[in-house]
Parts: structure tokens; C-alpha cells; sequence
């Protein structure tokens, strides 16, 4: 950076007849894509982040040569023809990779062996479903008849901010809706819990509660109808390079467009003069000043941490007094356990596969939320991930935050304690799905709900922050769509990301385009948007140096 643009951020006014000023806190999906758009509407902006890489929860790590991927399972926006891929285009996301599709969403296998596997295509999932259980012909025929409507869908518009819809555009929302109101509205209200309670296979009424790996419960079938439909149109792929590729695709296109993320930099207070946000002040005691400060961190730490609480309304005191800590508002927290391997991993085995788990197997999880283990081949997902001729393999299951964080907080020793626990349950899980297997293992590496937190800042370890049809959806969806991503009684500053757009990376980022629309729109200049043009093929040196989190693995067992 310049020295004249290191001072023009550290004076109280900007230079006359430059453009506005907009400083973004958090180097996310959201905050890269708050940059990006304001960059490209003609604003001037600068993103600070606490940690040394961008992408937040979207994140990797290394260890020994392997690389560790967190966060994508599948993305939306991965096909051409629809909102969200214009918007992935818009931020550079996909430049130059190639996407993996798969033809099955999830693998689900019970205590006794028996699977039951959840094919993206309508045909082939019903014809495989109806071989599993006969006897609940009736509703598989439903199931699938309703994923046959969902696949020429698109369910949520991206591109322009819900206040600001033309009503041009709330008439093409509406002509997509009105045909499939009925489905929309059948679909959003029948819980997967009582919908999967109807089947008389006992393996079919758990398995459906398991299409997204764990059971999130109380959710209701169009999730799952809509995603299972996307895939099997290729339009929830996993794209090359994997979570912290498609971070650093965006925070490469931020730059482009003459942004600057500065890292290493926790942000520990807004500084407010007369109900405004001017700017922020860093922990070390640096100060930066701005025009519009956008919060795209962890809506807790932005409201009552950054701001002191001074400006609530009843929706932010529903959401943060009411319903924080209600149990089942906001998405859990999860143990992920990476296993390096030698050697390829099982040709018939599914890419990712759900284990329901007995109650004497369950019990040895620490913090175990459900009976359930997720296993997921990840050298399956893209290249690079592994060292030649070797695999990495991703545990991972719902578990409690509490138990995590009281244990790192109180005795360190048994906090690695229990991730030892993990490793050891990890190792012998998979030596008896695959005999021979331990004695491959090289390391497993354990991040916990803690770990979460403490990289992220994300109350609770959440991942997805507030859990998509509970209570705080709606309530969620007005800050967006009648407060404009602010807060009463302060001007100059909005927020961004999953904790105002809900959880899922396609939110995050389109978060960060209606918050430059509506300040565009508060400023009377016009919001400008276009796709990126870049052709080089993506490659993994663009990932960077990689930390080690935690810097804990166990190499304990043969071969280590």
C-alpha cells in the first residue's frame, strides 16, 4: 500500500472530491463480496481481517503435505443460467476451475449394513428406493414426483436487495412462485421428521432425516427437494481449489478491482460520533476512519462487542435476547476429523456417507449431539488435496459447543484429551469399514467447535449461524428486507453475511451485494455489477502459504 492511502484512512475526513469511503470488517465470503461490489460501483474501500487468510468459516489448512478443506459440500451457483451463478461470475469465484458433480447427494448406512443411497436423479432414486422398501411405494412416488417439480425451479432470487425489486422484478418472482405455490407451500410446511415417521422400513425413516449428513431437525422437505435438484442439474457442484480456492478467487477478483484486505487486524470497536459510524478503532490501538462502516463478522461480537449494545430495536432483541440461546435456532457446531492416508481409497464407496451409529459407539464422541458419523472422501471432491498416492478422508459430526469451549477454557490437557478421542475413534472406525486401513493412517487431525471460534469468531462454533425455518428466519429476513441491513438509530453502518442473509456461501455472498446496493441507493449513485473476465486456469499456488490450526494432530499407530 501507498503511503498517501495509509494516510487518507487514518483522517477524520477524506480527501475532497474523492470518492466515499467504506471500511468492511471481516474478510469473509461476505466481506470480500461487500468490497468487491462497492469496488465496482466506484467506491473506495478497505477490509480488515483478524486472522491471516480470507474466507472465514470457507477456509483450509495443511498438515504434512495434505490439504484439510472445511467448508464446501456443495455449492450453489455452479451451472450456468441462473442468479446465483451470476453473481459467483460477478466475484470471480469459479475463474478458471473446473467443478466436480456428483451423481448421488448422500449415502446413508445403518448399524446392520443395510444402505439406502440418495440418488440426485428423480428415475434412478425412486427405482432404487422402491427396491429398498416396496412397501412404501406410495410415498417414495410422492417423494420423487416432487423432486421431478423442483428441477426447472429456481426458488431465491440473488441479485437485487428485497426493499429495492422493481416491480418488474416482483412480477417475474411472482410468475415463477403462483405455478408452484401449492408445492412451495405443501412442501415448506411438512417437517421431515413427520414426513420420514410415515415409512414403514425403519432404515427409509432414518435415512431421509439424513440427506444432509446429520439430521439439522425441524426441517421441512423443500431444502431437501431443492438442493437435490440443483445437484442433479449440476448446479451444486464442488468447485476446484475447494473452500479457501473459492476465498482466494474473491479476495484475487477484490483486489483486482483496487481493494485492500489487511490482515492480522481485529477490529475492536466502531467508533461513533453523533449517532454515525466514522470509522474503527484495532485492537493494537490503530485508528481508520470511513464514511459507511458494513459488519460483516458474527452478528453477537458486531452489536454488543463492537458496537456496546447502544443500538438495538426488537429485532435485533428478538434474535439476540430471545433467541440466541433457544436450542435448535441456530445451526450446530461441528467436530471435524481429517485423516491422512496412504494409498487410494475404496472404488465402490459413495463420495459421502452417513453411519448411524449404536448407542455403545456414539457414546465414545465427545460432545456427540446425534448417533451418526459422516464420512467423506475428500480426495474424491477435487485434486490437490493429498500428497500422489495418497487420501484424505473428512469425520466429521454435530456436537456441543459448551463442552468444547468449557474444557479449552479450564484444562487444556483434557481438551487434547478428548481430541485424542476423536482420533482414536476415527482410526478404529474406519479400520472396520475398510480392514487394513489403520495401518495406512498417518495423522488424523481434529478441529472442534472451539477451534470454530476461536478462527472465526462465530458464536457457539456455529457454521451456518442462524438455522434456516426456525423462529429467527423470518426475523432475519427483515433486517434485510425492511431495516436495509441497519440498525436503528445509527447511520453510516450496516450489517452483512450469514447472521442477516442466513446461512449457505451463495447467501453470504449476495449479502454483500445488497448492502452496496442499498448504501448506493442512500448515496444517489448508480449500483454497478459485472462478470469477471479473467481465463487463466485456476491452479493450487494460488492458495498461498497455509497455517496449521491449533498446530495438534495425532500420528499415534502403525505407520505414523
Amino acid at each position: 500500500m501507498r503511503d498517501d492511502d495509509e494516510s487518507d484512512w487514518v483522517r477524520r475526513e477524506r480527501t475532497p472530491g474523492s470518492p466515499p469511503r467504506v471500511i468492511v470488517v471481516g474478510a469473509g465470503v461476505a466481506g470480500l463480496s461487500t468490497g468487491a461490489y462497492a469496488q465496482m460501483s466506484g467506491l473506495r474501500t478497505r477490509v480488515f481481517e483478524k486472522h491471516v487468510l480470507p474466507g472465514g468459516c470457507c477456509t483450509a489448512w495443511s498438515r504434512d503435505g495434505y490439504l484439510f478443506d472445511y467448508c464446501i459440500e456443495w455449492l450453489i451457483g455452479t451451472a450456468p443460467g441462473n442468479d446465483a451463478h451470476r453473481v459467483w461470475r460477478e466475484l470471480g469465484a469459479l475463474d478458471g476451475k473446473t467443478i466436480t458433480d456428483f451423481e448421488l447427494f448422500n449415502r446413508v448406512v445403518d448399524e446392520d449394513g443395510r444402505s439406502v443411497t440418495f440418488y440426485n436423479d428423480p428415475d434412478r432414486l425412486e427405482a432404487h428406493l422402491l427396491s429398498v422398501s416396496p412397501a412404501d411405494a406410495r410415498l417414495i412416488r410422492s417423494f420423487c414426483r416432487d423432486l421431478r417439480r423442483f428441477v426447472d425451479i429456481e426458488l431465491y432470487p440473488f441479485l437485487t436487495a428485497p426493499d429495492l425489486r422493481t416491480v418488474r422484478e416482483r412480477a417475474a418472482t411472482l410468475r415463477t412462485v403462483l405455478p408452484a405455490f401449492r408445492l412451495f407451500w405443501r412442501t415448506a410446511a411438512t417437517p421431515m421428521h413427520r414426513f420420514a415417521d410415515r415409512f414403514e422400513d425403519p432404515l427409509l425413516r432414518r435415512a431421509f432425516r439424513n440427506i444432509f449428513f446429520q439430521d439439522p431437525e425441524g426441517f421441512p422437505l423443500l431444502p431437501y427437494l431443492f438442493n437435490m435438484a440443483a445437484a442433479h442439474h449440476g448446479n451444486a457442484g464442488f468447485p476446484q481449489g475447494g473452500s479457501l480456492g473459492l476465498a482466494r478467487s474473491l479476495e484475487e477478483r477484490y483486489t483486482g478491482l483496487g481493494g485492500t484486505v489487511t490482515y492480522r487486524a481485529r477490529t475492536e470497536e466502531v467508533l461513533v460520533e453523533n449517532d454515525r459510524a466514522v470509522g474503527i478503532r484495532l485492537r493494537d490501538g490503530r485508528t481508520y476512519y470511513a464514511e459507511h462502516v458494513v459488519a460483516a463478522c458474527d452478528g453477537r461480537t458486531a452489536v454488543y462487542g463492537l458496537l456496546g449494545g447502544r443500538y438495538t430495536g426488537p429485532r435485533i432483541d428478538r434474535l439476540y435476547d430471545e433467541l440466541l440461546e433457544r436450542p435448535g435456532t441456530l445451526f450446530p457446531a461441528v467436530v471435524s476429523a481429517f485423516v491422512g492416508i496412504r494409498g487410494d481409497l475404496p472404488a465402490g464407496d459413495a463420495h459421502s456417507t452417513t453411519y448411524l451409529l449404536p448407542a455403545d459407539d456414539a457414546a465414545r464422541l465427545p460432545g456427540a449431539l446425534q448417533h451418526s458419523l459422516v464420512v467423506q472422501l475428500r480426495s474424491r471432491y477435487a485434486d490437490g488435496f493429498a500428497p500422489a498416492g495418497k487420501s484424505v478422508v473428512h469425520c466429521t459430526y454435530f456436537s456441543d459447543y459448551a463442552h468444547w469451549q468449557t474444557l479449552r477454557r479450564t484444562d487444556r490437557r483434557a481438551y487434547r484429551a478428548e481430541k485424542r478421542k476423536v482420533a482414536a475413534f476415527v482410526r478404529d472406525f474406519l479400520e472396520r469399514q475398510w480392514p487394513g486401513a489403520a495401518g495406512r493412517i498417518e495423522l488424523v487431525d481434529v478441529a472442534s467447535p472451539a477451534t470454530t471460534r476461536r478462527y472465526t469468531g462465530n458464536h457457539d462454533g456455529s457454521i451456518l449461524a442462524w438455522k434456516a425455518f426456525s423462529d429467527a428466519d423470518d426475523v432475519a429476513a427483515d433486517l434485510v428486507g425492511k431495516d436495509r441491513m441497519r440498525l436503528p438509530g445509527l447511520s453510516g453502518f450496516s450489517m452483512a453475511g450469514q447472521w442477516v442473509g442466513m446461512g449457505g456461501l451463495i447467501r453470504a455472498a449476495s449479502t454483500g451485494r445488497f448492502a452496496v446496493q442499498y448504501l448506493c441507493a442512500e448515496l444517489g449513485i448508480p449500483f454497478r455489477a459485472w462478470e469477471s473476465t479473467a481465463t487463466e486456469p485456476w491452479h493450487a499456488g494460488k492458495l498461498g502459504r497455509l497455517p496449521q490450526l491449533d498446530r495438534w494432530s495425532s500420528r499415534e499407530g502403525a505407520g505414523a
